[in-house]
């Protein structure tokens, strides 16, 4: 896959559509061509002590962002075209397409792939566990700041790399 864009969000509770960060590293040609890192004003805006120990964000953070829309609007026009490539990938659809619903907004339709699936297909039970810091590290990249959106993105374009080095296919294949 040499077009694509690594996404990772994180939220502020329970509800998916109260994304508070997001990262995003756009792949052209192979090679980075972008890092985008937004704190976004979450709706609705209250943090569950449980999501700010996983990521160490809160509301004070956050407070004077962008809500999602117009965050989304400086994103949106860089990853124009391309898939969206996340570990787990269901639950960043699911902020995704939750944001664009709660802001009224017409969900573009955006392709994902999913690091996490491809892991499990590649590597099966050869791994522990196929959490994104496991398959990070089995592809030969130390994530050091987990649950940073930025990290967490940075990481998986380097396991889309390692698994289509491993398996000697495209990952858009697996």
């Amino acid at each position: 896959m040499t077009d694509f864009a690594a996404i990772d969000f994180e939220t502020a509770n329970g509800n998916p559509c109260s994304v508070c960060s997001v990262g995003v590293v756009i792949v052209r040609s192979g090679k980075v061509a972008r890092r985008i890192y937004r704190l976004i004003h979450p709706v609705p805006n209250y943090y569950s002590p449980a999501h700010m120990q996983v990521h160490g964000l809160c509301k004070d953070d956050t407070e004077a962002e962008d809500t999602f829309p117009e965050v989304w609007a400086s994103i949106a026009p860089e990853i124009d075209g391309l898939p969206l490539v996340a570990h787990f990938s269901r639950f960043d659809e699911n902020c995704l397409r939750s944001a664009f619903s709660r802001f009224g907004m017409d969900y573009p339709g955006y392709r994902f792939f999913c690091t996490c699936t491809a892991s499990r297909r590649v590597f099966g039970r050869s791994l522990p566990n196929h959490k994104l810091p496991t398959v990070a590290a089995r592809c030969g990249y130390s994530l050091d700041n987990h649950h940073h959106a930025l990290a967490d993105a940075e990481a998986v374009v380097e396991i889309v790399k390692g698994i289509e080095d491993y398996s000697g296919r495209p990952f858009e294949s697996l």
